[in-house]
């Protein structure tokens, strides 16, 4: 495990089922207020495209978001394709509404 990655091996081992699922509903919380920021913030990414007239896709950027996903996920330990995918799709989602708003 690396430094960054929570050490749930002690913690967990001693949690209930409940405890285990109450653990995991807090974690998908956080991950959608994640989401949620995320979206907004590429909002505002494409409003200001859309004030500069600048195109919706921006291949150099998405690979950088891919890289950086790739190495967060090796720092964490997490299968890179999973959160590729992940990213992948949010990517897609925001271009999509990026294109529907012009």
């Amino acid at each position: 495990m690396t430094d960054d990655a929570p050490d749930t091996d002690a913690s967990v081992q001693n949690m209930s089922l409940d405890e285990l699922r109450e653990e995991i509903e807090d974690i998908d919380r956080g991950i959608v207020e994640l989401i949620a920021r995320r979206t907004y913030v590429a909002d505002t990414v494409a409003q200001v495209k859309a004030e500069k007239d600048l195109p919706t896709t921006d291949e150099t950027q998405e690979e950088r978001v891919m890289e950086r996903a790739e190495k967060n996920a090796a720092h964490f330990e997490v299968d890179s394709n999973l959160v590729k995918a992940i990213f992948r799709l949010l990517i897609e989602m925001n271009k999509a509404e990026q294109r529907e708003n012009r």
